[in-house]
Protein backbone atom coordinates (compact mmCIF):
# COMPACT_ATOMS: atom_id res chain seq x y z
CA UNK A 1 0.00 0.00 0.00
CA UNK A 2 1.39 3.25 -0.92
CA UNK A 3 1.72 5.90 1.48
CA UNK A 4 -0.60 8.55 1.69
CA UNK A 5 1.22 11.89 0.29
CA UNK A 6 -0.63 14.75 1.98
CA UNK A 7 1.57 17.14 0.07
CA UNK A 8 -0.10 16.62 -3.11
CA UNK A 9 -3.40 16.29 -1.72
CA UNK A 10 -3.15 19.92 -0.25
CA UNK A 11 -2.09 21.21 -3.82
CA UNK A 12 -6.17 20.85 -5.02
CA UNK A 13 -7.31 22.41 -1.83
CA UNK A 14 -8.53 25.60 -2.29
CA UNK A 15 -8.23 28.76 0.54
CA UNK A 16 -12.15 28.68 0.28
CA UNK A 17 -14.92 28.09 3.08
CA UNK A 18 -15.85 24.58 3.01
CA UNK A 19 -16.11 21.29 4.41
CA UNK A 20 -13.44 18.49 4.27
CA UNK A 21 -13.80 14.57 4.55
CA UNK A 22 -11.08 12.32 5.73
CA UNK A 23 -10.93 8.95 4.46
CA UNK A 24 -9.16 5.49 5.29
CA UNK A 25 -7.54 2.91 3.18
CA UNK A 26 -10.46 0.55 3.36
CA UNK A 27 -12.27 3.91 2.35
CA UNK A 28 -14.26 4.61 4.95
CA UNK A 29 -15.11 7.79 5.77
CA UNK A 30 -13.44 8.64 9.10
CA UNK A 31 -13.64 12.53 10.16
CA UNK A 32 -15.85 15.30 8.59
CA UNK A 33 -14.88 18.89 9.40
CA UNK A 34 -15.50 22.34 8.55
CA UNK A 35 -12.85 25.51 8.09
CA UNK A 36 -13.29 29.00 6.46
CA UNK A 37 -10.13 28.68 4.51
CA UNK A 38 -9.73 25.08 3.84
CA UNK A 39 -6.68 25.02 2.69
CA UNK A 40 -5.02 26.44 6.24
CA UNK A 41 -7.26 24.11 8.07
CA UNK A 42 -6.24 21.04 6.61
CA UNK A 43 -2.69 21.87 6.29
CA UNK A 44 -2.68 22.28 10.11
CA UNK A 45 -3.00 18.67 10.52
CA UNK A 46 0.07 17.89 8.85
CA UNK A 47 2.62 20.39 10.16
CA UNK A 48 4.06 20.16 13.47
CA UNK A 49 2.24 16.93 14.31
CA UNK A 50 4.37 16.92 17.65
CA UNK A 51 1.79 19.45 18.57
CA UNK A 52 -1.06 17.41 17.96
CA UNK A 53 -2.58 15.29 20.78
CA UNK A 54 -2.92 11.37 20.92
CA UNK A 55 -5.96 10.77 19.36
CA UNK A 56 -5.43 13.38 16.85
CA UNK A 57 -2.22 12.19 15.82
CA UNK A 58 -3.96 8.70 15.45
CA UNK A 59 -6.25 10.06 13.36
CA UNK A 60 -3.70 11.70 10.93
CA UNK A 61 -2.05 8.22 10.57
CA UNK A 62 -5.12 6.46 9.02
CA UNK A 63 -5.62 9.13 6.47
CA UNK A 64 -5.84 7.98 3.07
CA UNK A 65 -7.75 10.02 0.99
CA UNK A 66 -9.04 14.04 1.47
CA UNK A 67 -12.43 14.71 0.14
CA UNK A 68 -13.84 18.42 0.31
CA UNK A 69 -17.12 20.27 -0.67
CA UNK A 70 -16.64 24.32 -1.68
CA UNK A 71 -19.49 26.62 -0.10
CA UNK A 72 -19.75 30.42 -0.69
CA UNK A 73 -20.08 31.56 3.18
CA UNK A 74 -18.66 29.98 6.48
CA UNK A 75 -22.66 29.37 7.81
CA UNK A 76 -23.21 26.97 4.78
CA UNK A 77 -19.95 25.42 5.82
CA UNK A 78 -21.35 25.25 9.63
CA UNK A 79 -24.61 23.62 8.46
CA UNK A 80 -23.03 21.43 5.92
CA UNK A 81 -20.93 19.29 8.50
CA UNK A 82 -23.58 19.56 10.67
CA UNK A 83 -26.02 17.51 8.27
CA UNK A 84 -22.41 15.45 6.58
CA UNK A 85 -21.94 14.01 10.51
CA UNK A 86 -25.39 13.46 11.33
CA UNK A 87 -25.71 10.87 7.93
CA UNK A 88 -22.57 9.45 7.82
CA UNK A 89 -21.62 9.97 11.91
CA UNK A 90 -17.85 9.40 11.39
CA UNK A 91 -15.67 7.40 13.66
CA UNK A 92 -13.78 10.36 14.79
CA UNK A 93 -16.63 12.50 14.90
CA UNK A 94 -18.34 13.81 18.14
CA UNK A 95 -21.71 13.15 18.11
CA UNK A 96 -24.57 14.11 20.49
CA UNK A 97 -25.65 11.42 23.16
CA UNK A 98 -29.90 11.78 22.47
CA UNK A 99 -32.03 9.25 20.27
CA UNK A 100 -35.17 10.74 22.11
CA UNK A 101 -38.55 11.38 20.12
CA UNK A 102 -39.85 14.59 21.64
CA UNK A 103 -43.31 15.19 21.64
CA UNK A 104 -45.09 18.39 19.91
CA UNK A 105 -48.25 19.96 20.56
CA UNK A 106 -49.85 20.30 17.43
CA UNK A 107 -52.73 22.01 15.90
CA UNK A 108 -54.87 20.05 13.45
CA UNK A 109 -55.50 21.73 10.00
CA UNK A 110 -59.34 20.76 9.88
CA UNK A 111 -62.70 22.54 10.80
CA UNK A 112 -62.89 22.97 14.38
CA UNK A 113 -59.61 22.22 14.94
CA UNK A 114 -57.96 19.86 17.68
CA UNK A 115 -55.34 20.74 19.93
CA UNK A 116 -53.28 17.61 21.48
CA UNK A 117 -49.95 16.00 22.13
CA UNK A 118 -47.88 13.74 19.42
CA UNK A 119 -44.92 12.78 18.92
CA UNK A 120 -45.67 12.48 15.24
CA UNK A 121 -44.94 15.05 12.82
CA UNK A 122 -47.05 15.14 9.88
CA UNK A 123 -46.62 17.44 6.93
CA UNK A 124 -50.26 17.92 6.43
CA UNK A 125 -50.83 21.93 7.22
CA UNK A 126 -51.09 21.80 10.93
CA UNK A 127 -49.85 23.86 13.06
CA UNK A 128 -46.99 21.98 15.40
CA UNK A 129 -45.46 23.83 18.59
CA UNK A 130 -42.54 22.18 20.34
CA UNK A 131 -40.63 19.93 19.92
CA UNK A 132 -40.83 19.90 24.13
CA UNK A 133 -37.49 18.08 26.02
CA UNK A 134 -39.41 17.69 29.02
CA UNK A 135 -42.88 15.58 28.52
CA UNK A 136 -44.07 17.51 32.44
CA UNK A 137 -43.71 20.82 30.88
CA UNK A 138 -45.89 19.79 27.68
CA UNK A 139 -48.93 18.63 29.65
CA UNK A 140 -48.25 21.37 32.23
CA UNK A 141 -49.34 23.63 29.01
CA UNK A 142 -51.80 21.34 27.99
CA UNK A 143 -53.75 21.34 30.86
CA UNK A 144 -53.73 24.82 31.57
CA UNK A 145 -55.18 25.42 27.67
CA UNK A 146 -57.54 22.29 28.23
CA UNK A 147 -58.72 24.53 31.71
CA UNK A 148 -58.97 27.72 29.97
CA UNK A 149 -61.02 26.93 26.95
CA UNK A 150 -63.44 24.34 25.96
CA UNK A 151 -62.22 22.72 22.66
CA UNK A 152 -63.63 19.46 21.30
CA UNK A 153 -61.69 16.24 21.48
CA UNK A 154 -63.37 13.87 19.26
CA UNK A 155 -62.12 13.06 16.08
CA UNK A 156 -65.38 13.62 13.96
CA UNK A 157 -65.31 14.92 10.18
CA UNK A 158 -67.27 18.30 11.20
CA UNK A 159 -67.70 19.43 8.22
CA UNK A 160 -70.38 22.30 7.46
CA UNK A 161 -72.90 19.44 5.42
CA UNK A 162 -72.51 17.24 8.25
CA UNK A 163 -73.55 19.52 10.75
CA UNK A 164 -76.56 20.72 9.25
CA UNK A 165 -78.01 17.44 8.67
CA UNK A 166 -77.41 16.54 12.47
CA UNK A 167 -75.16 13.51 12.51
CA UNK A 168 -73.82 13.48 15.37
CA UNK A 169 -75.00 14.21 18.93
CA UNK A 170 -73.40 15.97 21.68
CA UNK A 171 -71.10 13.48 24.03
CA UNK A 172 -70.48 13.14 27.80
CA UNK A 173 -67.46 16.19 26.99
CA UNK A 174 -70.37 18.99 26.10
CA UNK A 175 -72.40 17.55 29.60
CA UNK A 176 -69.33 18.33 31.52
CA UNK A 177 -68.45 21.79 30.19
CA UNK A 178 -65.48 20.48 28.74
CA UNK A 179 -66.86 21.29 24.75
CA UNK A 180 -69.23 23.77 23.76
CA UNK A 181 -70.60 21.58 21.18
CA UNK A 182 -69.82 22.33 17.47
CA UNK A 183 -70.67 19.21 16.51
CA UNK A 184 -74.84 19.72 17.22
CA UNK A 185 -73.64 23.91 15.85
CA UNK A 186 -73.67 24.95 19.44
CA UNK A 187 -70.75 26.89 18.84
CA UNK A 188 -69.47 28.81 15.95
CA UNK A 189 -65.98 28.71 13.60
CA UNK A 190 -65.35 32.35 14.82
CA UNK A 191 -65.71 32.12 18.79
CA UNK A 192 -64.01 28.57 18.27
CA UNK A 193 -60.88 30.53 16.32
CA UNK A 194 -61.16 33.45 19.23
CA UNK A 195 -59.90 30.32 21.34
CA UNK A 196 -57.44 29.12 18.77
CA UNK A 197 -55.86 32.72 18.55
CA UNK A 198 -55.59 32.95 22.42
CA UNK A 199 -54.13 29.32 22.70
CA UNK A 200 -51.34 30.06 19.47
CA UNK A 201 -50.46 33.05 21.93
CA UNK A 202 -49.98 30.89 25.03
CA UNK A 203 -47.87 27.95 22.93
CA UNK A 204 -45.72 30.80 21.38
CA UNK A 205 -44.95 32.22 25.07
CA UNK A 206 -47.37 35.23 24.71
CA UNK A 207 -49.09 34.96 27.74
CA UNK A 208 -49.02 39.19 28.56
CA UNK A 209 -50.87 39.72 25.26
CA UNK A 210 -53.78 36.99 26.05
CA UNK A 211 -53.71 38.26 29.84
CA UNK A 212 -53.95 41.95 28.41
CA UNK A 213 -57.24 40.47 26.33
CA UNK A 214 -59.13 38.56 28.97
CA UNK A 215 -58.63 41.90 30.73
CA UNK A 216 -60.51 44.15 28.23
CA UNK A 217 -63.37 41.27 27.90
CA UNK A 218 -63.45 41.29 32.07
CA UNK A 219 -63.62 44.87 31.56
CA UNK A 220 -66.35 45.23 29.18
CA UNK A 221 -68.30 42.18 31.35
CA UNK A 222 -68.42 44.01 34.31
CA UNK A 223 -69.57 47.56 32.26
CA UNK A 224 -72.56 45.44 30.83
CA UNK A 225 -73.17 43.91 34.01
CA UNK A 226 -72.81 40.28 33.15
CA UNK A 227 -71.05 39.24 36.22
CA UNK A 228 -71.69 35.36 35.09
CA UNK A 229 -69.45 35.85 32.51
CA UNK A 230 -66.96 37.70 34.02
CA UNK A 231 -66.71 35.65 37.05
CA UNK A 232 -65.94 32.94 34.11
CA UNK A 233 -62.87 35.10 32.85
CA UNK A 234 -61.49 36.31 36.19
CA UNK A 235 -61.09 32.78 36.25
CA UNK A 236 -59.23 31.97 33.26
CA UNK A 237 -57.11 35.50 34.64
CA UNK A 238 -55.78 33.39 37.82
CA UNK A 239 -55.06 30.66 36.19
CA UNK A 240 -52.77 31.91 33.35
CA UNK A 241 -51.26 33.73 36.42
CA UNK A 242 -50.59 31.01 38.27
CA UNK A 243 -49.40 29.24 35.01
CA UNK A 244 -46.91 32.40 34.29
CA UNK A 245 -45.89 32.21 37.79
CA UNK A 246 -44.37 28.82 37.25
CA UNK A 247 -42.66 29.91 34.06
CA UNK A 248 -39.21 31.55 34.13
CA UNK A 249 -40.13 35.12 33.07
CA UNK A 250 -37.38 37.37 31.80
CA UNK A 251 -37.05 40.67 30.26
CA UNK A 252 -40.27 40.84 27.92
CA UNK A 253 -38.30 42.62 25.45
CA UNK A 254 -36.10 39.64 25.36
CA UNK A 255 -37.78 37.48 22.61
CA UNK A 256 -37.13 34.62 19.99
CA UNK A 257 -33.73 33.82 21.27
CA UNK A 258 -31.68 31.04 21.51
CA UNK A 259 -29.07 30.39 24.42
CA UNK A 260 -26.24 28.10 24.59
CA UNK A 261 -23.56 27.38 27.25
CA UNK A 262 -21.66 24.65 27.80
CA UNK A 263 -19.73 22.21 30.52
CA UNK A 264 -16.99 19.83 29.54
CA UNK A 265 -13.96 17.56 31.38
CA UNK A 266 -11.54 15.13 29.73
CA UNK A 267 -14.18 13.24 27.77
CA UNK A 268 -17.70 14.50 27.72
CA UNK A 269 -19.50 17.34 27.33
CA UNK A 270 -22.62 19.11 28.23
CA UNK A 271 -24.40 21.37 26.14
CA UNK A 272 -27.53 23.22 27.21
CA UNK A 273 -30.27 24.86 25.17
CA UNK A 274 -32.89 27.58 26.35
CA UNK A 275 -35.81 29.43 23.70
CA UNK A 276 -36.86 32.29 24.86
CA UNK A 277 -39.85 33.85 23.72
CA UNK A 278 -41.64 37.12 24.80
CA UNK A 279 -39.60 37.24 27.81
CA UNK A 280 -40.26 33.69 28.53
CA UNK A 281 -38.40 30.23 28.55
CA UNK A 282 -40.54 28.07 26.72
CA UNK A 283 -38.37 25.20 25.83
CA UNK A 284 -34.58 23.70 27.56
CA UNK A 285 -32.83 21.10 27.21
CA UNK A 286 -29.08 19.64 27.72
CA UNK A 287 -27.21 17.18 25.50
CA UNK A 288 -24.58 15.33 26.24
CA UNK A 289 -21.79 14.84 23.68
CA UNK A 290 -18.27 12.06 24.00
CA UNK A 291 -15.18 14.15 22.68
CA UNK A 292 -13.38 11.79 20.30
CA UNK A 293 -10.07 14.10 19.41
CA UNK A 294 -9.83 16.33 22.40
CA UNK A 295 -11.94 18.68 21.25
CA UNK A 296 -12.13 22.37 22.33
CA UNK A 297 -15.56 24.17 23.90
CA UNK A 298 -15.82 26.29 21.60
CA UNK A 299 -15.69 23.54 18.53
CA UNK A 300 -17.76 21.20 20.45
CA UNK A 301 -20.43 24.27 20.78
CA UNK A 302 -20.37 25.11 17.07
CA UNK A 303 -21.42 21.18 16.47
CA UNK A 304 -24.13 20.98 18.95
CA UNK A 305 -25.92 25.14 18.10
CA UNK A 306 -27.11 23.69 14.44
CA UNK A 307 -28.09 20.03 15.51
CA UNK A 308 -30.04 21.28 18.51
CA UNK A 309 -31.44 24.49 16.20
CA UNK A 310 -32.50 21.76 13.66
CA UNK A 311 -33.66 19.56 16.19
CA UNK A 312 -36.28 22.28 17.72
CA UNK A 313 -37.26 23.74 14.62
CA UNK A 314 -35.59 26.98 15.61
CA UNK A 315 -36.06 30.06 13.48
CA UNK A 316 -34.08 32.93 16.26
CA UNK A 317 -31.98 35.57 14.44
CA UNK A 318 -29.95 36.13 18.09
CA UNK A 319 -27.93 33.28 19.65
CA UNK A 320 -26.88 34.19 23.02
CA UNK A 321 -23.22 32.27 23.19
CA UNK A 322 -20.50 32.31 26.24
CA UNK A 323 -17.69 32.86 24.31
CA UNK A 324 -16.95 33.49 20.43
CA UNK A 325 -17.04 29.91 18.26
CA UNK A 326 -15.42 31.19 15.66
CA UNK A 327 -19.14 31.10 13.03
CA UNK A 328 -20.13 34.71 11.48
CA UNK A 329 -23.38 34.65 9.44
CA UNK A 330 -25.39 37.90 8.20
CA UNK A 331 -28.45 36.40 9.25
CA UNK A 332 -27.31 35.19 12.82
CA UNK A 333 -26.35 37.50 15.43
CA UNK A 334 -23.81 35.64 18.57
CA UNK A 335 -24.14 38.07 21.61
CA UNK A 336 -21.46 37.20 24.31
CA UNK A 337 -23.22 39.24 26.76
CA UNK A 338 -21.62 40.71 29.93
CA UNK A 339 -23.91 42.34 32.02
CA UNK A 340 -28.01 42.35 32.27
CA UNK A 341 -30.37 40.41 31.41
CA UNK A 342 -28.64 38.35 28.83
CA UNK A 343 -26.14 37.36 30.89
CA UNK A 344 -28.52 36.69 33.54
CA UNK A 345 -29.84 34.17 30.73
CA UNK A 346 -26.41 32.81 29.97
CA UNK A 347 -25.45 31.94 33.93
CA UNK A 348 -28.89 29.75 34.03
CA UNK A 349 -28.15 28.15 31.00
CA UNK A 350 -24.56 27.27 32.59
CA UNK A 351 -25.54 26.48 35.86
CA UNK A 352 -28.36 23.76 34.06
CA UNK A 353 -25.24 22.54 32.21
CA UNK A 354 -23.60 22.11 35.12
CA UNK A 355 -25.87 20.20 36.97
CA UNK A 356 -26.67 17.89 34.32
CA UNK A 357 -23.09 17.57 33.81
CA UNK A 358 -22.35 16.64 37.73
CA UNK A 359 -25.29 14.40 37.91
CA UNK A 360 -24.46 12.12 34.53
CA UNK A 361 -20.65 11.88 35.99
CA UNK A 362 -21.99 11.13 39.27
CA UNK A 363 -24.06 7.96 37.67
CA UNK A 364 -20.83 7.09 35.77
CA UNK A 365 -18.63 7.26 38.72
CA UNK A 366 -21.43 5.09 40.99
CA UNK A 367 -21.33 2.03 37.95
CA UNK A 368 -17.51 3.13 37.50
CA UNK A 369 -15.60 3.86 40.50
CA UNK A 370 -12.17 3.66 38.98
CA UNK A 371 -13.60 6.49 36.62
CA UNK A 372 -13.94 8.76 39.49
CA UNK A 373 -10.28 8.19 41.16
CA UNK A 374 -8.80 8.45 37.33
CA UNK A 375 -10.88 11.81 37.23
CA UNK A 376 -9.21 13.32 40.29
CA UNK A 377 -6.04 12.04 39.82
CA UNK A 378 -6.11 13.43 36.02
CA UNK A 379 -7.40 16.92 37.77
CA UNK A 380 -4.60 16.71 40.13
CA UNK A 381 -1.78 16.37 37.45
CA UNK A 382 -3.12 19.44 36.07
CA UNK A 383 -4.04 22.04 39.23
CA UNK A 384 -0.08 20.51 40.64
CA UNK A 385 1.05 20.85 37.07
CA UNK A 386 2.48 17.23 37.29
CA UNK A 387 4.36 14.99 34.34
CA UNK A 388 2.49 11.93 35.43
CA UNK A 389 -0.34 11.15 37.41
CA UNK A 390 -0.46 10.82 41.39
CA UNK A 391 -1.34 7.84 42.10
CA UNK A 392 1.12 7.73 45.33
CA UNK A 393 1.26 10.48 47.68
CA UNK A 394 3.02 10.82 50.75
CA UNK A 395 2.36 13.88 53.23
CA UNK A 396 4.51 14.94 56.56
CA UNK A 397 3.66 16.36 59.91
CA UNK A 398 5.57 17.11 63.02
CA UNK A 399 4.32 17.23 66.51
CA UNK A 400 5.49 18.51 70.05
CA UNK A 401 4.73 19.48 73.45
CA UNK A 402 6.08 22.90 74.26
CA UNK A 403 9.21 21.27 72.35
CA UNK A 404 9.13 18.30 73.92
CA UNK A 405 8.46 14.55 72.94
CA UNK A 406 8.96 15.22 69.33
CA UNK A 407 7.69 12.73 66.67
CA UNK A 408 7.02 12.79 63.08
CA UNK A 409 4.57 11.59 61.12
CA UNK A 410 4.46 10.00 57.22
CA UNK A 411 0.88 9.39 55.75
CA UNK A 412 -0.05 7.51 52.06
CA UNK A 413 -2.57 7.88 50.27
CA UNK A 414 -2.66 5.48 47.16
CA UNK A 415 -5.11 6.84 44.40
CA UNK A 416 -6.50 9.51 46.10
CA UNK A 417 -7.54 7.36 49.02
CA UNK A 418 -5.72 6.26 52.26
CA UNK A 419 -3.29 3.38 52.70
CA UNK A 420 -3.60 3.06 56.29
CA UNK A 421 -0.97 -0.33 56.20
CA UNK A 422 1.77 2.19 54.62
CA UNK A 423 1.39 5.00 57.36
CA UNK A 424 5.21 5.23 59.53
CA UNK A 425 5.55 7.42 62.34
CA UNK A 426 9.46 8.19 64.10
CA UNK A 427 11.02 8.95 67.30
CA UNK A 428 13.40 11.64 66.51
CA UNK A 429 16.79 10.44 67.09
CA UNK A 430 19.15 13.65 66.01
CA UNK A 431 17.46 16.70 67.28
CA UNK A 432 17.89 18.13 70.16
CA UNK A 433 15.78 20.79 71.57
CA UNK A 434 12.38 22.76 69.29
CA UNK A 435 13.36 22.38 66.37
CA UNK A 436 10.64 21.70 63.90
CA UNK A 437 13.02 22.17 60.21
CA UNK A 438 15.64 19.62 61.74
CA UNK A 439 13.05 16.99 62.35
CA UNK A 440 11.30 17.72 59.44
CA UNK A 441 14.66 16.87 57.41
CA UNK A 442 15.26 13.58 60.16
CA UNK A 443 12.05 12.26 58.99
CA UNK A 444 12.49 12.75 55.51
CA UNK A 445 15.66 11.49 55.14
CA UNK A 446 14.98 8.34 57.57
CA UNK A 447 11.94 7.40 55.43
CA UNK A 448 12.84 7.57 51.87
CA UNK A 449 16.61 6.41 52.98
CA UNK A 450 15.11 3.40 53.40
CA UNK A 451 12.83 2.89 50.45
CA UNK A 452 15.80 3.08 48.54
CA UNK A 453 17.00 0.51 50.71
CA UNK A 454 14.77 -1.47 50.50
CA UNK A 455 13.95 -1.17 46.39
CA UNK A 456 10.73 -0.18 47.18
CA UNK A 457 8.98 2.97 44.84
CA UNK A 458 9.03 6.44 45.35
CA UNK A 459 5.79 8.38 45.94
CA UNK A 460 4.85 10.91 42.81
CA UNK A 461 3.67 13.50 45.19
CA UNK A 462 5.03 14.55 48.69
CA UNK A 463 3.01 16.85 50.55
CA UNK A 464 4.70 19.23 53.86
CA UNK A 465 2.63 20.04 56.78
CA UNK A 466 4.08 23.34 57.04
CA UNK A 467 5.34 26.53 54.96
CA UNK A 468 9.04 27.63 53.29
CA UNK A 469 10.78 26.40 56.06
CA UNK A 470 9.52 23.38 56.88
CA UNK A 471 9.59 22.53 52.59
CA UNK A 472 13.09 24.02 52.27
CA UNK A 473 14.00 21.50 55.19
CA UNK A 474 12.36 18.46 53.58
CA UNK A 475 13.81 19.27 49.95
CA UNK A 476 17.12 19.22 51.54
CA UNK A 477 17.08 15.59 52.75
CA UNK A 478 15.76 14.38 48.94
CA UNK A 479 18.65 16.23 47.53
CA UNK A 480 21.09 14.67 49.73
CA UNK A 481 19.74 11.20 48.49
CA UNK A 482 19.48 12.25 44.68
CA UNK A 483 15.70 11.89 44.86
CA UNK A 484 14.76 15.55 44.23
CA UNK A 485 14.25 15.65 40.54
CA UNK A 486 12.79 12.77 41.03
CA UNK A 487 9.62 13.51 43.03
CA UNK A 488 7.11 16.93 42.93
CA UNK A 489 7.01 18.36 46.79
CA UNK A 490 4.82 20.56 47.60
CA UNK A 491 4.26 22.67 51.21
CA UNK A 492 0.87 23.55 52.46
CA UNK A 493 0.26 26.41 54.74
CA UNK A 494 -2.60 26.06 57.23
CA UNK A 495 -3.73 29.72 57.02
CA UNK A 496 -4.54 30.63 53.80
CA UNK A 497 -4.23 26.81 52.65
CA UNK A 498 -1.44 28.01 50.11
CA UNK A 499 0.86 25.99 48.38
CA UNK A 500 4.51 26.29 48.02
CA UNK A 501 6.69 24.48 45.42
CA UNK A 502 10.47 25.03 45.91
CA UNK A 503 11.96 27.98 44.73
CA UNK A 504 8.67 29.64 43.70
CA UNK A 505 8.22 33.07 45.49
CA UNK A 506 4.60 33.09 45.36
CA UNK A 507 2.19 30.45 46.70
CA UNK A 508 -0.31 28.75 44.52
CA UNK A 509 -4.07 29.22 45.80
CA UNK A 510 -6.04 26.41 44.60
CA UNK A 511 -10.39 27.05 44.41
CA UNK A 512 -11.76 26.86 47.93
CA UNK A 513 -14.23 23.77 46.50
CA UNK A 514 -11.57 21.85 44.09
CA UNK A 515 -11.33 18.21 44.99
CA UNK A 516 -7.30 19.09 44.04
CA UNK A 517 -7.82 20.88 47.88
CA UNK A 518 -9.93 18.38 48.90
CA UNK A 519 -7.07 15.75 48.84
CA UNK A 520 -4.45 17.63 50.03
CA UNK A 521 -6.35 18.68 52.82
CA UNK A 522 -7.23 15.56 53.88
CA UNK A 523 -4.16 14.22 53.69
CA UNK A 524 -2.80 17.06 55.98
CA UNK A 525 -5.91 16.46 58.22
CA UNK A 526 -5.01 12.45 58.39
CA UNK A 527 -1.12 13.66 58.60
CA UNK A 528 -1.81 15.50 61.89
CA UNK A 529 -4.49 13.13 63.57
CA UNK A 530 -1.79 10.25 62.82
CA UNK A 531 0.88 12.35 64.25
CA UNK A 532 -0.93 13.71 67.19
CA UNK A 533 -2.35 10.22 68.44
CA UNK A 534 1.38 8.73 68.46
CA UNK A 535 2.85 11.48 70.17
CA UNK A 536 -0.15 11.64 72.94
CA UNK A 537 1.21 7.91 73.00
CA UNK A 538 4.86 8.49 73.78
CA UNK A 539 4.24 11.42 75.83
CA UNK A 540 2.03 9.31 78.10
CA UNK A 541 4.82 5.98 77.99
CA UNK A 542 7.49 8.47 78.68
CA UNK A 543 5.60 10.08 81.90
CA UNK A 544 4.89 6.57 82.91
CA UNK A 545 8.25 5.70 82.72
CA UNK A 546 9.64 8.60 84.51
CA UNK A 547 7.15 8.20 87.22
CA UNK A 548 8.13 4.48 87.60
CA UNK A 549 11.97 5.38 87.56
CA UNK A 550 11.42 7.72 91.07
CA UNK A 551 10.58 4.12 92.68
CA UNK A 552 13.81 2.71 94.75
CA UNK A 553 15.88 0.32 92.87
CA UNK A 554 13.94 0.60 89.14
CA UNK A 555 16.12 1.85 86.24
CA UNK A 556 15.30 3.19 82.92
CA UNK A 557 15.25 -0.84 81.44
CA UNK A 558 12.71 -1.99 84.69
CA UNK A 559 10.77 0.63 83.86
CA UNK A 560 10.80 -0.03 80.17
CA UNK A 561 9.64 -3.96 80.48
CA UNK A 562 6.63 -2.74 82.78
CA UNK A 563 5.38 -0.49 80.59
CA UNK A 564 6.05 -3.10 77.48
CA UNK A 565 4.52 -6.15 79.89
CA UNK A 566 1.41 -4.40 81.70
CA UNK A 567 1.03 -0.87 79.33
CA UNK A 568 0.06 1.43 81.97
CA UNK A 569 0.73 2.88 85.78
CA UNK A 570 -2.80 1.17 86.68
CA UNK A 571 -2.55 -1.90 85.52
CA UNK A 572 0.82 -2.48 87.26
CA UNK A 573 -0.52 -1.33 90.89
CA UNK A 574 -3.10 -3.59 90.33
CA UNK A 575 -1.07 -6.68 89.02
CA UNK A 576 -0.46 -9.92 91.14
CA UNK A 577 3.06 -11.03 92.69
CA UNK A 578 2.90 -13.81 90.12
CA UNK A 579 2.53 -11.43 87.22
CA UNK A 580 5.66 -8.88 88.51
CA UNK A 581 7.74 -11.64 89.08
CA UNK A 582 7.73 -12.26 85.68
CA UNK A 583 9.98 -8.72 85.40
CA UNK A 584 11.31 -8.05 88.75
CA UNK A 585 13.08 -9.51 91.50
CA UNK A 586 11.50 -9.94 94.95
CA UNK A 587 13.17 -7.04 96.03
CA UNK A 588 11.60 -4.60 93.22
CA UNK A 589 8.60 -6.05 93.70
CA UNK A 590 8.90 -4.84 97.75
CA UNK A 591 10.13 -1.85 96.42
CA UNK A 592 7.02 -1.28 93.58
CA UNK A 593 4.37 -2.31 96.65
CA UNK A 594 5.93 0.34 98.91
CA UNK A 595 5.66 3.01 96.30
CA UNK A 596 1.73 2.43 95.60
CA UNK A 597 0.77 2.36 99.04
CA UNK A 598 2.10 5.46 99.65
CA UNK A 599 1.17 6.95 96.60
CA UNK A 600 -2.23 6.09 97.23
Amino acid sequence: MTKFDYRKALEEIPHRPGVYQYWDANGELIYIGKAKDLKNRVSSYFVKTNLLNGKTRVLVRKINRITFTIVDTEIDAWLLENSLIKKHQPRYNVMLKDDKTYPWIVIKNERFPRVFPTRKYIKDGSRYFGPYASVGMMHAIMDTIRELFPLRTCNLALTEDNISKGKFKVCLEYQIGNCKGPCEGYQTEEDYEQNLNDIRDILNGKIGVVIRRLKDQLDGAVAELNFEYAHQLKSKLDLLDRYQSKSTVVNSSITNVDVFSIASDQSHAFVNYLKVMNGVIIQTQTVELRKRLDETDAELLSLAIPEIRSRFNSTSKEIIVPFAIGIKAEDLKFTIPKLGEKRSLLDLSLKNALYFKKERLDQYEKLNPELKVERILTQMQRDLRMNVLPRHIECFDNSNFQGKYPVSAVVVFKDAKPSKKDYRHFNVKTVEGPNDFATMEEAVHRRYRRLLDEGQTLPQLIVIDGGKGQLSAALKSLKLLGIDKQVTIIGIAKRLEELYYPGDQYPLYLDKKSETLKVIQHLRDEAHRFGITFHRKQRSLKTFRTELENIPGIGKTSAEKLLKTFKSVKKIREAEDDQLRTVLSEKQIRAVRDYFSHVS
